[in-house]
């Protein structure tokens, strides 16, 4: 079954820079996502995580009334 696969995509013209191509997107990808990870706001962080915290004390609040 590869063979077949194989022996169609080596009669393209160019195939080969496909796999560069890709390979280029998913590293530029990682590589971006971990420098805007590297690069947020310490503060933002914080806050986002204790949105669950302050949801659930909001919440209680809320049936108690």
């Amino acid at each position: 079954m590869l063979k077949f696969i194989k022996h169609n995509m080596d009669t393209i013209i160019g195939i080969e820079i496909y796999p560069i191509i890709a390979l280029l997107i998913f590293f530029g990808f990682f590589v971006g996502l971990i420098i805007w990870v590297f690069t947020y706001k310490k503060e933002a962080l914080e806050k986002i995580s204790m949105m669950p915290l302050n949801n659930e004390e909001e919440n209680t609040n809320l049936k108690d009334n």
